[in-house]
């Protein structure tokens, strides 16, 4: 029971964070939001991991990951550029968040993300 909490709250926050992403971006990340918003929600298990709450991330946030850089990797970019917008009210370790292809197995380069 507590698990699935958890889980709804992660969607909940994630969710909640798109949509400040796209509201303090302006009408052109609201395209790259109507893409990225699946991807992103598919991501949510990762923000305990990338806040340092946890030692290391799900194998979710894992398969999540791993989905949006397959499908898009622009919606990984867009992550990592809005990383520190204030308005998210979300503590996110960079060094963690940055490290989470790696821990994950998972290959992304994500210098090619403009602005990175």
């Amino acid at each position: 029971m507590e698990s699935r909490k958890i889980k709804v709250m992660a969607t909940a926050i994630a969710l909640i964070m798109v949509a400040m992403v796209v509201d303090a971006a302006g009408a052109d990340k609201g395209k790259d939001k109507e893409e990225c918003t699946a991807q992103l929600v598919g991501m949510a298990t990762c923000l305990p991991y990338v806040q340092g709450k946890a030692k290391s991330p799900t194998p979710d946030c894992c398969s999540g990951l791993k989905q949006v850089i397959n499908s898009d990797m622009k919606c990984l970019c867009m992550i990592i550029q809005e990383r520190n917008d204030p308005d998210l009210g979300l503590q996110v370790n960079v060094s963690l968040a940055l490290a989470l292809p790696s821990v994950c197995h998972a290959t992304a380069d994500i210098t090619k993300c403009p602005g990175s």
